[in-house]
């Protein structure tokens, strides 16, 4: 999953990020409308938690033009202000769903999550391929029984792989989905993380190699 967080108070915004980066989810931040607009016009994300109160270019108007535009995925929209009216107005304006500030962080990654089921074609919460068995609320793998316990980003590229249901993902995919804007795209990144998972998996080998296509469970 990739997620844009926009938020002009940088501390939350970096903090929000940074909490999404250890639950495996790939994510971009921006500090005001006109940033997150130019994000989403170069890059797709399933999810945007959106503030509502950014300055310049606010939260609302982002929202519309997503909503006119081609954006497909889906929009969670936090404010200050949590009365019903507010909550009614967010929702629509286009928003998906709504959050009041303050808000727990493990209910924010809930939400997230389930946006995210929402934004992409219906799969079980846990999902099961080969003998790997893995659980993206509880971040847990398994295989064979056997639990594996991976990095962020080795459970972020296993997440893609098998959420593509046995059709190749090419290394472009997985850089798009698992990292962030930052990645460099001629790094060796995506081929090291692969070689890493497939030695944790173990034996016999589960991620296959398509030569000059990707990857594949």
């Amino acid at each position: 999953m990739r997620v844009l967080v926009v938020e002009d108070e940088q501390v939350l915004a970096d903090a929000v990020a940074v909490g999404l980066r250890r639950e495996s989810i790939a994510v971009d931040v921006a500090y005001d409308g006109d940033s997150a607009l130019e994000r989403t016009s170069v890059n797709e994300y399933d999810v945007i938690v959106l503030d509502r109160d950014l300055p310049g270019t606010h939260g609302d108007d982002v929202a519309r033009s997503l909503v006119a535009g081609s954006y497909t995925g889906r929009i969670l929209m936090l404010t200050a202000a949590g009365e019903l009216s507010d909550k009614v107005e967010g929702l629509t304006l286009g928003a998906d769903d709504y959050m009041a500030k303050p808000f727990a962080f493990a209910e924010l990654v809930a939400r997230v999550r389930a946006l995210g089921r929402r934004a992409a074609p219906p799969l079980p919460p846990v999902l099961e391929r080969g003998g790997i068995t893995l659980d993206p609320a509880n971040h847990t793998v398994e295989r064979d029984g056997r639990t594996v316990p991976l990095t962020p980003k080795e459970f972020a590229v296993l997440e893609v792989l098998m959420r593509a249901g046995g059709t190749v993902v090419s290394a472009e995919g997985l850089l798009e989905k698992a990292w962030d804007e930052n990645a460099d795209p001629f790094t060796n990144v995506v081929r090291v993380t692969v070689m890493t998972l497939r030695k944790k998996l173990g034996e016999p080998p589960i991620v296959q190699t398509v030569p000059g296509a990707g990857y594949r469970i």
